[in-house]
């Protein structure tokens, strides 16, 4: 089945959702997130097909997310985030705070995470890059952008 291409839409969702829009792709940043860097690791954490995974790893290579690094002399490579993919993390952590609030249910949160700077148990929080106030969808005008669709 042919994927639709969301790459050329003027829409930064669609755009982004094009690079992770497929349900294997932000578990498998995620393990690689925490540390499961081969194809093995992936495989048998995610219980995924050899051919679906080897797409999925095509895929986020070509669009920058993940580099390929060599790790043996036979043609074996392990996984990394980029720049770029370490920053697609932060779209992971607030899908993390709704999945926490939304769908944990009364066992609670499956995972904690620790914030290096102050020490505590927290979660994502989105604020406002200028003036750092909270910034959710009510709190915000849409307005056309200098790539907007003409």
């Amino acid at each position: 089945m042919q994927r639709t291409d969301f790459s050329e839409m003027a829409c930064s969702i669609a755009r982004t959702m094009d690079v992770i829009g497929e349900p294997w792709s932000p578990l498998i940043l995620r393990d690689v997130w925490v540390g499961f860097s081969r194809f093995e690791q992936l495989q048998a954490d995610l219980g995924i097909s050899r051919k679906v995974l080897t797409e999925r790893l095509n895929h986020l290579v070509d669009r920058g997310v993940l580099e390929r690094r060599p790790y043996d002399k036979r043609p074996r490579y392990e996984y990394v985030l980029t720049d770029r993919g370490r920053e697609l993390l932060d779209v992971l952590m607030v899908m993390v705070a709704w999945g926490d609030k939304w769908l944990a249910g009364e066992a609670g949160p499956p995972v904690l995470y620790r914030h290096h700077a102050c020490g505590e148990i927290s979660h994502v929080d989105l604020a406002c890059a200028h003036c750092g106030k909270p910034m959710h969808a009510d709190d915000i005008d849409i307005l056309p952008g200098p790539g907007a669709a003409a």
